[in-house]
């Protein structure tokens, strides 16, 4: 029996994720597949965490592909040969699809699109769109001709209401089975050396630098205005850090006024000492025992809310999480997000977003809202084995289909 190949493809860091989860999810259930990968947006580092082959070369551009943010990026990711290296990605694509069996897309037109070129069977995940940001996805012209095309074998939302609004525009491969990155955030135990006694707050920066490090610099004024507006009996604070960014708090620690010593991030005046805590390996942990989330992140934010909790952002200087980047995650993820702000955070936003904070901690009933909130928006734990389930399926049927030719 010939090995069977899958190339997964995606076109943003929260959809490498979302087929990591898939990945990981499908190996359970077949050993004897290749799988490989291709990023193309960023360098696909949850790809080279799970060891899976990156088919081609990558590169991380100025606008982390959020050109839809701010199109004058467009010009800073041509200067870094943005064309010549989307070419040689489609030429590698095209090359290696030749022995491939079947696509995984996740993102949107873009990878639906270059699924579609390789002539070979796709599903796709449509985890880019949402009917929650408008009320009803603009489809196009093109998007619904490679949706419906009898390669296309199933159209993944990623919610339910995306799924109804995808069938009423005559989709009707359209399902939602719940989302992928929602399957990794089960507690692994891990000790955060926490106090049963106080709420605790988790702090998600993001993952990408140096736009990371800037957001925590953000977080870290607000867990100051956060303490002032509560007393440092109340609450104890964890961040939860991609490794990159743990390398880096120590810098960032002597430019904000604190210190930094074993992980642990320490402010003293006065009026008060607080402490942070950063891991870089317990962000599942974090988000389970966390009673609010202040953040600036995608992924992890959509994260956060599926889990119930309530969010706290404030705006950054980008290149991402902008207030427009804020204000549209607040459609696509409901009541359980508060954005405080209109511009990069100042001194009068941190205090109204730590005044957001006490207020929310204390409204019994929008913290039960938010629990409803999350399983309408993200869905329940799942998704990542439903989805693995069907491409398994597809390739069972392929060689049987095979067999009995033979």
């Amino acid at each position: 029996m010939k090995t069977k190949n899958i190339l997964f493809l995606s076109n943003g860091h929260g959809e490498d994720t979302h087929n990591c989860q898939i990945i990981k999810a499908f190996t359970k259930i077949s050993s004897d597949t290749n799988i490989s990968a291709m990023p193309i947006v960023g360098a696909g580092n949850s790809y080279k965490n799970l060891n899976i082959p990156i088919i081609s070369p990558t590169a991380n551009m100025p606008s982390g592909g959020f050109l839809y943010l701010n199109p004058l990026l467009l010009f800073k990711d041509l200067g870094q040969g943005l064309i010549s290296l989307t070419w040689q990605q489609l030429q590698t694509i095209w090359k290696f699809a030749k022995n491939c069996d079947l696509i995984m897309a996740t993102g949107d037109i873009v990878v639906a699109a270059i699924a579609y070129s390789t002539k070979l069977p796709y599903l796709v995940f449509l985890s880019a769109d949402s009917s929650y940001y408008e009320g009803r996805i603009n489809l196009g012209l093109i998007l619904p001709k490679l949706l419906n095309n009898s390669r296309c074998l199933n159209v993944f939302a990623r919610d339910a209401l995306t799924a109804k609004d995808l069938k009423r525009q005559g989709i009707k491969k359209a399902e939602f089975v719940g989302t992928p990155v929602m399957d990794n955030l089960t507690s692994t135990g891990k000790n955060l050396q926490l106090k049963p006694e106080l709420f605790t707050i988790a702090i998600l920066p993001g993952s990408r630098l140096p736009e990371a490090g800037r957001n925590l610099c953000l977080l870290l004024k607000l867990v100051r205005e956060i303490v002032r507006v509560m007393g440092e009996n109340f609450c104890q604070f964890r961040a939860a850090t991609v490794p990159i960014l743990m390398s880096e708090l120590e810098e960032i620690s002597t430019c904000e006024g604190w210190e930094y010593r074993g992980g642990k991030l320490t402010f003293l005046n006065q009026e008060y000492a607080i402490e942070v805590i950063c891991y870089e390996d317990a962000f599942g942990d974090i988000l389970q025992h966390s009673n609010l989330v202040i953040g600036m992140a995608g992924t992890a934010i959509e994260q956060a809310v599926g889990l119930g909790k309530p969010v706290i952002t404030i705006p950054g200087e980008g290149p991402s999480f902008t207030y427009r980047f804020a204000e549209a995650q607040t459609r696509l993820l409901g009541s359980s997000v508060q954005v405080i702000g209109k511009q990069t955070a100042n001194s009068l936003i941190l205090q109204e977003a730590a005044q957001k904070v006490k207020e929310t901690l204390a409204d019994k009933q929008y913290l039960e809202a938010c629990i409803r909130n999350g399983l309408e928006r993200m869905g329940k734990a799942g998704a990542s084995k439903k989805i693995a389930n069907y491409l398994m399926q597809y390739l069972s049927k392929e060689e049987e289909t095979k067999n009995i030719h033979n």
